[in-house]
């Protein structure tokens, strides 16, 4: 049967099955707008249980909760980060109020679990209430903003393990294209030589420098305004409070560097770290984009394009051409890119609208934060399996572009001057002929020192180089693929 609650608005029927109360269920009524439930991003899930039961931690220590009602709220919250009852998160990811529907909805939740442990019936909430006893000495205004602040640590984390792994099959294919020679391109125009080594260590190189700025940003976000309720002024709480719950949370998520706001006023209207979050989220999607991009045009063809490089074949990719393949894979991630690129704007557009004391818009900051981190890390493994391991290079036909481009005159400026290598550049694309031959010709280098100039190492800058950035073992690979597998199996954004 179903069991009776009431707020202060009247009254509603709730499933007795049900772990959420009166106020979730008005949410539900409220908000039928994305059908996608909050339960879609676990991190945020466990981080509001960490806070909640860090809360319960607080409460018990500074006295104004009971260590009974404290520690039933303590068991409860431990169940949620265990991963149970998350199907009883289903207040929708975009609502109104800042976030107050997802604060009740787990507040309710973690309620009738410890009501169910504690061997009564779920809506006793004269025993344990969710809001006098749950949410002591809290607000959704510091414990909102303090969950998903941890939710997109979690999530970045994850993403920058992701990164290392695509930053490591890069490298590795930059050993392995280390002596193919190749012709460097500029504004699509041919420019001077290079090796399809370098150009693949150049890819390696950039991921590792989104990893850095990912790593710089995860720390601001450790910076929450718990204590702060309302509005920043701590209302309905104590002033030993912060610091108590701050210790306990720090020793529950294993986030050493979490710090309470210096001015819980600016924190609590503030939502800077967000834009931080999703600009460096924006610059890593746009630079893996470039590169999705190069791999495209590198592989374009097979017959009439670029031909330097050989995807993978993953699928057919024509319903009327026959054996036509297209790089399906760099395609979505392009798309992912311009979806982030998009959900920058939101998150833009959201913060500037805050007014006063709260921004009301940050349940739309959460929800295209954590499926932005979700879609660009899954984004980043499927291009790792299905495409980058296993390029193939045609070292052949990038050889036969070596040996017919007047690019390699630029290598002789130093020798000819400036004036002559343009002629003998124009003189070479006109007639078909070789630039080596138009030199001998005219007399203006001795073979042997020609020879020299345009040695292969010297025209890559170091063809042999040993500045190939390393690669993860296959043990710390398939380790970290591990942790990364089983946060993907819990993850349904």
């Amino acid at each position: 049967m179903p069991r009776t609650e009431r707020d202060s608005l009247g009254e509603l029927q709730i499933p007795d099955d049900a772990y959420w109360g009166i106020n979730t269920a008005r949410a539900m009524e409220n908000f039928p707008i994305s059908r996608r439930e909050i339960s879609v991003y676990p991190d945020l899930i466990i981080a509001y249980a960490q806070v909640k039961q860090a809360a319960a931690r607080a409460n018990k220590e500074i006295g104004v909760l009971d260590a009974r009602r404290a520690d039933l709220i303590d068991r409860a919250a431990q169940d949620i980060i265990d991963g149970e009852l998350h199907e009883q998160f289903v207040v929708g990811v975009i609502q109104g109020g800042a976030g107050t529907s997802t604060n009740m909805n787990v507040n309710e939740v973690i309620a009738n679990r410890a009501l169910e442990l504690a061997g009564r019936q779920k809506g006793d909430y004269d025993f344990l209430s969710p809001n006098d006893h749950v949410n002591r000495s809290q607000s959704t205004n510091d414990t909102y903003p303090s969950a998903v602040k941890l939710s997109i640590a979690y999530g970045l984390g994850r993403l920058a393990q992701e990164m290392r792994l695509l930053r490591s099959s890069f490298a590795t294919k930059g050993r392995e294209f280390r002596e193919v020679l190749k012709v460097g391109r500029t504004q699509l125009q041919d420019a001077v030589p290079m090796t399809l080594g370098q150009e693949f260590r150049g890819f390696a190189t950039t991921l590792g420098e989104d990893i850095a700025r990912i790593e710089d940003v995860r720390p601001l976000l450790l910076e929450v305004n718990l204590g702060a309720t309302a509005i920043g002024t701590g209302i309905a709480s104590v002033p030993d409070f912060g610091p108590a719950v701050i210790s306990h949370l720090r020793e529950i998520t294993g986030f050493d560097g979490l710090v309470e706001a210096g001015d819980l006023i600016e924190a609590t209207s503030d939502t800077g770290v967000f834009m931080s979050a999703s600009s460096v989220m924006k610059r890593a999607a746009m630079k893996l984009s470039k590169i999705c991009n190069d791999l495209r045009l590198l592989s374009s063809g097979p017959q009439a394009g670029l031909g330097e490089i050989n995807l993978p074949a993953k699928q057919a990719g024509s319903s009327i051409m026959p054996g036509k393949v297209n790089p399906v894979i760099p395609e979505a991630v392009n798309q992912v890119a311009f979806i982030i690129a998009g959900s920058d704007v939101t998150i833009a557009m959201a913060s500037e609208a805050g007014q006063l004391q709260l921004n009301a818009f940050e349940p739309v900051m959460a929800h295209v934060l954590l499926q932005n981190t979700a879609w660009l890390r899954r984004s980043v493994r499927t291009l790792r399996i299905n495409c980058v391991d296993g390029i193939t290079a045609n070292t052949a036909h990038l050889q036969a572009m070596v040996d017919s481009s007047v690019g390699v005159i630029t290598a002789l400026i130093p020798r000819i001057g400036y004036l002559h290598a343009a002629r003998l550049a124009k003189q070479a694309l006109h007639e078909g002929v070789p630039v080596r031959s138009l030199i001998l010709a005219e007399g203006l280098m001795a073979p042997e020192e020609l020879d020299k100039a345009l040695d292969p190492h010297g025209l890559s800058g170091g063809l042999f180089d040993t500045g190939v950035l390393p690669s993860l073992s296959p043990e710390v690979i398939a380790g970290l693929e591990a942790q990364l597998d089983e946060a993907d199996r819990r993850d349904l954004a």
